[in-house]
């Protein structure tokens, strides 16, 4: 049975997705306000982390922060802001989905397991790490060496580096992309895809471009270039 982390100061919205949430099979552990989120996500480790924006203490933002620090484990924004900015926010800030109120108890469900399902496919391979010349890529730890230190990476865009690695010199389009590495349910604009790339490039500069690189295909998409 997987842990659910909820993070919610309304204890009525807490009680309905700790329902909802224990009916599909998970097990539930609430917090009430941020500092307590932080201490519950560090004594359960849980499987998934849903954070309310608004919250006593720490802020949603600075639970998402703090979990950000040491651990991958994937995070669902919980809030009333429903505008455009403030969900790039969330999801730029390493959120893994973004969800608004009011919201339906069987929407929440299916994003639950959207996400899990994408981090169990990211997770599950027959080989936990490989290298690429100076590159070092650990699906099982989701680290990125190069040169034998850590490279520092957003976990959206690691999550779009760990996945071009795991099919290396394979072509994908921005749409296959979003729907395999930030799913479906993914809200915003298919150029986000380039600037991640960008970023990604920015971070691994220091990679010989003998041994491998990023290219981008005009008009089709992006490939992990490794001979």
């Amino acid at each position: 049975m997987k842990t659910i982390l909820v993070a919610e100061d309304e204890a009525s919205i807490s009680a309905v997705l700790k329902a909802y949430l224990t009916n599909a099979g998970y097990k539930v552990v609430q917090a009430f306000d941020g500092d307590s989120a932080v201490k519950q996500f560090q004594q359960s480790e849980p499987a998934l982390a849903i954070l309310d924006v608004m919250m006593p203490s720490l802020d949603g933002w600075q639970v998402l922060k703090r979990i950000r620090e040491n651990s991958t484990c994937p995070v669902i924004m919980l809030t009333a802001l429903s505008d455009v900015s403030s969900r790039l926010a969330g999801l730029n800030g390493g959120a893994d989905d973004y969800i608004a109120k009011p919201f339906i108890g069987e929407e929440v469900i299916a994003r639950v397991h959207a996400v899990l399902r994408r981090t169990s496919q990211h997770q599950n391979s027959d080989e936990d790490q490989k290298s690429f010349g100076r590159l070092r890529i650990d699906w099982r730890s989701h680290a990125v060496y190069l040169n034998g230190i850590a490279v520092e990476l957003t976990p959206r865009d690691l999550s779009l580096l760990l996945y071009l690695a795991r099919h290396p010199n394979r072509t994908f389009t921005r749409d296959i992309l979003i729907e395999q590495v930030w799913g479906l349910d993914y809200f915003g604009s298919d150029r986000a895809v380039d600037l991640s790339i960008k970023r990604i490039r920015k971070s691994l500069e220091n990679w010989p471009e003998e041994e491998g690189e990023i290219k981008t295909l005009r008009g089709v998409g992006y490939r992990f270039s490794v001979s």
